[in-house]
């Protein structure tokens, strides 16, 4: 029950599609599913490691974040201002076969883990979802605490699977031209994305 919770709660979380969202199904539709979902298992790990924070109850970690939030949104910010900028340079695709395993995936692994981490937002939505189901209580067994965060990776997993098998189902209906447009649209938007995060550090307080 406590790891199907976790899973819910996982799920959840991630599934809003935001910055990262975009880069998985741009990836899907340019390089096939595998791709998009080795880059979704970076926000996974991600959710994982805030998910055991709040899990947890690990106080002086949560508070580093929370102090140094804004510095981690600087970070954010930029990463997602490089990432729209590479996005919208780079030649028109071609549908390639579904590839495996090679240095760009680990890239893009690195970079959804990235975003995902200096979101502090992120530790704060786990804090409040994990209050209000009351699962884990202080004094309880961390075996407890290891099922509900086991259960959120397996949940933010799931979505991830699933965003990038339903975008490389369809990815050979696009032609070149679309991919292409559509290349545009995900620079455009992971671009606004970085100016909206550096934006908010001006309310950061």
């Amino acid at each position: 029950m406590l790891f199907l919770e976790g899973m819910i709660v996982g799920f959840l979380i991630a599934a809003p599609v935001g910055p990262v969202g975009i880069l998985c199904i741009r990836l899907a539709l340019n390089d096939g599913r595998a791709a998009a979902f080795v880059a979704g298992l970076g926000a996974a790990v991600a959710d994982t490691f805030y998910g055991a924070v709040a899990g947890f109850g690990l106080s002086l970690v949560s508070g580093f974040l929370m102090e140094y939030r804004e510095p981690l949104s600087l970070v954010g910010g930029a990463v997602l201002l490089v990432l729209g900028i590479r996005t919208w340079r780079q030649p028109p695709p071609e549908l390639r076969a579904e590839s495996g395993l090679h240095p760009g995936l680990w890239r893009d692994f690195t970079a959804t883990l990235l975003l995902t981490l200096t979101n502090p937002a992120t530790i704060l939505a786990f804090m409040a979802v994990f209050a209000s189901l009351g699962s884990v209580r202080a004094g309880e067994s961390p075996a407890r605490a290891f099922t509900l965060v086991a259960g959120v990776f397996a949940g933010s997993t799931l979505w991830w699977f699933t965003l990038s098998a339903l975008a490389g189902a369809v990815r050979h209906r696009f032609s070149p031209v679309w991919l292409m447009r559509l290349n545009l649209c995900a620079g455009g938007l992971l671009f606004l994305s970085g100016v909206a995060a550096l934006l908010s550090l001006f309310y950061l307080g």
